[in-house]
């Protein structure tokens, strides 16, 4: 009997300390990523972006209620943080560095200078992650409900990619293998819905694409004003895919209608539905040099936190009388530079 004990104890152990050497051995390769990207030249060759959605909302509420304060706590700095601290892995603990760090410089008077000069991958987590959300907090003007006015806030100006008031399903499926035309993972996240699902600018910016692709068929590509961003939605409806003012060259603001959702794509003949499920294929690119727009340099980022968190934002549409057409309910003001192609 007290034999068993023993061997179950020493199994106990072992399995405790494979658990613990795993979860080392994840963090260390979390800290070398970080330091062959942040190395490897005069711009940031990779990223792995694995904040969780937690976190998100955690920066996100302690920006937003430190808005006007004595200490206004940036959300993208306490990340950045937070990734430094935990090597981009956005556990439990990352939560407690995030709560700490806001704790320091707002009861301390810590500059978040003093508070990361110390942490070597600061800055190569601070400009990672810039890159990625740095448009989608911020002052804007939004119509107030009667159309009458424009109210300011602060908050979120980023939207969610599906219209408010149209369900949809999804689940994390980044990184799983496509076999249409080669093998290849799937760079992006799915949203499955029906056709005719009103698909929103996730963030102002410019098309820099729209047409047909043999994989994502009638597809939209809009390009950040700051250029780091490049956002692709796929699959767009078959016959009428585009809000009917799209143009390669135009300006969006987010919460525009630019697009349908529909299941176009996987052939080379234009405008038909060879997807068998109807979906919007959305995905984020993240460009630090011109270099990585195309080829085998480009930075696909997981977006499926992102996309979750940004369900806290969605775009109220009405239909347009008479058309297949869906139009935004309140206009939006945003003090961004609007630097075209």
């Amino acid at each position: 009997m007290e034999y068993g004990k023993k061997i179950k104890k020493g199994i106990l152990l072992e399995l405790l300390a494979f658990v613990i050497l795993a979860g080392g051995a994840v963090w260390t390769r979390s800290y070398e990523q970080a330091d062959v990207a942040a190395n490897s030249g005069d711009f940031i060759k990779w990223v792995d972006f694995n904040v969780s959605y937690e976190a998100l909302c955690l920066a996100y509420e302690m920006d937003v209620e430190s808005y006007e304060k004595p200490v206004h706590l940036n959300w993208i700095e306490l990340l950045a943080y937070a990734g430094a601290k935990c090597g981009g892995d956005f556990k439990e603990s990352a939560l407690k560095e995030i709560e700490s760090a806001a704790k320091k410089l707002t009861e301390e008077k810590v500059s978040i200078e003093e508070l990361t000069k110390e942490l070597k991958y600061y800055n190569y987590y601070l400009e990672a992650y810039s890159a990625v959300l740095s448009g989608y907090v911020g002052e804007y003007e939004i119509q107030n409900e009667q159309g009458t006015s424009f109210e300011k806030k602060y908050g979120l100006k980023a939207f969610s990619p599906i219209a408010k008031a149209f369900d949809y399903r999804d689940y994390d499926d980044f990184g799983v293998a496509r076999s249409f035309g080669y093998k290849r993972e799937h760079l992006g996240h799915d949203m499955m819905g029906q056709i005719g699902t009103p698909i929103i600018a996730v963030e102002s910016g410019y098309v820099e694409a729209l047409g047909w692709n043999r994989y994502g068929g009638w597809r939209i590509g809009i390009r950040s004003h700051d250029k780091k961003r490049y956002y692709y939605y796929a699959h767009l409806r078959q016959n009428y895919p585009y809000a009917e003012w799209l143009k390669e060259g135009e300006n969006v603001t987010a919460g525009d209608v630019i697009g349908y959702m529909g299941h176009t794509g996987y052939s080379d003949t234009e405008n038909v539905n060879n997807i068998d499920e109807v979906h919007l294929h959305f995905g984020i690119q993240l460009i630090f040099d011109e270099s990585q727009k195309d080829g085998n340099t480009e930075i696909w980022i997981n977006p499926y936190n992102l996309v979750r968190f940004l369900k806290k934002n969605r775009s109220e549409v009405n239909k347009v009388e008479g058309m297949k057409e869906w139009k935004r309910t309140r206009e939006i003001k945003m003090d961004e530079i609007k630097e075209g192609k």
